[in-house]
């Protein structure tokens, strides 16, 4: 990626280990609270729900806009930081 935000630089830093799903760069505070309340309190538990979807970004940012409440903006951030973390750690 040419540009990085500073929150994407520091997730895609260091292996997810338990890091609260509010660290997934594009997760707002208001989403990260209903993905909580859906289950999904850790990156990781995100991370697998992507691969899930086979990585498929389009799938992930529908369910997320759908099931979870997002943005699209939220949902295209969030996919290109998990996407950008399998490719730097699988």
């Amino acid at each position: 990626m040419d540009h990085m935000s500073p929150r994407l630089r520091a997730f895609l830093s260091e292996p997810i280990g338990e890091k609260d799903v509010a660290w997934v760069d594009g997760i707002s505070r208001e989403l990260a609270i209903n993905l909580v309340t859906k289950g999904f309190n850790k990156a990781y538990i995100l991370l697998g729900q992507f691969l899930l979807m086979h990585k498929n970004e389009a799938e992930f940012q529908r369910w997320l806009i759908c099931c979870c409440g997002a943005t699209e903006h939220e949902a295209r951030q969030s996919s290109t930081c998990l996407k950008e973390w399998c490719a730097c750690f699988l």
